[in-house]
This record gives C-alpha cells, sequence and structure tokens, in this order.
C-alpha cells in the first residue's frame, strides 16, 4: 500500500488529506471517504479515518480523507455550503488521477460528511454510487435553534470556526444548512446505489432519519440498520465490514 500527502485549494484554502493506493496496478476503484462534523476539540490519538481508509485500501480501492474546511489540518471555518465546494474539489482531484477508475468512483459519508455527499452525488454524476453512513434527514439542531448564536460560539470553543469575524451573517451560515438537507436531494442519486447505514441506537440522528431517506431515495437502493451501533459507525467493525462487502459488490 502507498499514500501520499494531497493538498486542494479551494476558495483560497488549504484542504488538506491523504490518497490511498493499493498497489501499482491502476486503475483501482476509488472511495472517497467524508468526516462527519465535529462533536468536541478533536483527540489526536484517533486514527479512525486513517484506519477506514487503510482498510478500504486492503480491500483493492484506491482512497481518499481529507479534512474539510474548518477540521484537522485544513483552512478555513466550519459551513457547510463550504464543505460542499470542499467536496466537489476532491472529486475533480480524482477524477484527474490515472489511478482512478473514472467508472468506479464512490462517495462514503458521515453524519454531516454524509449529507454533502448526497447533496454532491445528486448533482454530479461522475460519483458512481453512495454509501450515507449516520445520515440526518434534515439539519434539524441547526435550523430549529432558539439560540442560533449559541451554535456558533460551540463551534468556535471547540475550534472548527477559528476567525473572529466568521461567520458575517449567522442566519445565512444557518440557512446553508437548511439548504443542504439530504431529504431534498437523496432522490437525485438514482439510478446510481445507494446505501444507508444507521446504528438503532444512534445517540445524535435519530434512525427515522434513515428511513425517511430510504423512503424517498430512487432505485436501487438499500438499508442496512445496525443493531446497537451509536453514531460512530467508523468504529463500528459490523458496519464498515457491511459497507466494504457492498462497495465490492456494487461499485
Amino acid at each position: 500500500m502507498f499514500q501520499k500527502a494531497v493538498t486542494l485549494k479551494v476558495d483560497r484554502l488549504d484542504i488538506v488529506g491523504q490518497f490511498y493506493l493499493p498497489g501499482s496496478r491502476i486503475p483501482y476503484p476509488t472511495v472517497c471517504v467524508c468526516h462527519g462534523i465535529p462533536a468536541g476539540i478533536p483527540d489526536p490519538g484517533d486514527r479512525g479515518y486513517p484506519e477506514l481508509a487503510e482498510n478500504v485500501c486492503h480491500e483493492g480501492f484506491a482512497a481518499l480523507i481529507f479534512n474539510f474546511r474548518g477540521t484537522g489540518a485544513s483552512g478555513g471555518n466550519l459551513d457547510i455550503l463550504g464543505w460542499t465546494r470542499d467536496l466537489k474539489a476532491a472529486i475533480d482531484y480524482l477524477w484527474a488521477l490515472p489511478e482512478v477508475d473514472r467508472s468506479r468512483l464512490s462517495l462514503l459519508g458521515f453524519s454531516g460528511g454524509a449529507a454533502v455527499s448526497v447533496y454532491a452525488a445528486s448533482q454530479d454524476d461522475r460519483v458512481s454510487c453512495v454509501v450515507a453512513c449516520a445520515c440526518p434527514a434534515e439539519f434539524t439542531f441547526f435550523i430549529k435553534a432558539d439560540e442560533p448564536q449559541s451554535i456558533v460560539d460551540h463551534f468556535r470553543s471547540i475550534g472548527a470556526i477559528r476567525d473572529k469575524d466568521f461567520p458575517h451573517s449567522t442566519q445565512d451560515w444557518l440557512n446553508g444548512f437548511r439548504l443542504v438537507s439530504p431529504i431534498k436531494y437523496i432522490a437525485g442519486i438514482a439510478p446510481r446505489p445507494l446505501l444507508l447505514v444507521h446504528g438503532n441506537q444512534d445517540e445524535t440522528v435519530e434512525v427515522s432519519d434513515a428511513y425517511k431517506l430510504y423512503t424517498q431515495a430512487g432505485e436501487p437502493k438499500q438499508i442496512n440498520i445496525v443493531d446497537e451501533a451509536g453514531h460512530r459507525l467508523r468504529q463500528n467493525d459490523q458496519a464498515m465490514t457491511m459497507v466494504i462487502d457492498w462497495l465490492k459488490s456494487q461499485c
């Protein structure tokens, strides 16, 4: 397995990631992994996404992981509309690589990253299939907040909002979450395959959201509810085995 550092320029920001290759035989089916919205200050010892990318790579896929703006080593501030542009840039990057099989370019998203994956795939037919793990149907926490400034203050406190003058308009920033609501876009993935994975003990996004999305999605589609699993499905071996097996069969 080989890996190399990646830096994409988006809106004059550095979007930082890692690209993993199984070997030298090319091209490979490729998975772009999209992380979720941070809930707290990151744990520097958590190898969750690199470990996932390595596991995906061991199964014969190329894999890209990256930090959306406002997270990790990437620049900027948490902004869901900005995240959609970050993901488009990641797809553009992969599409141009000779190592990538353009007919098998998948998105694997988690929570907020799953929402952005649904949004992006509905508008970009270069994406061949989508796996959405713990995906909200809507960002109800952001949309229905009684004190919107408290949300901004929370993300500032954990380092996801870094600039003192960001956002310029709290309401416009929140409206971005309303716009990217997956329930509005999930039907646009068809006729490409879609897998929804959700834990029945998810403490952040209710499992009913998965059923709402499944009902709205077109064919082909599949839903897997993981017994006794919480929100962090990337840390659940059963869920990730389901995901990798499905990717191998569909993408």
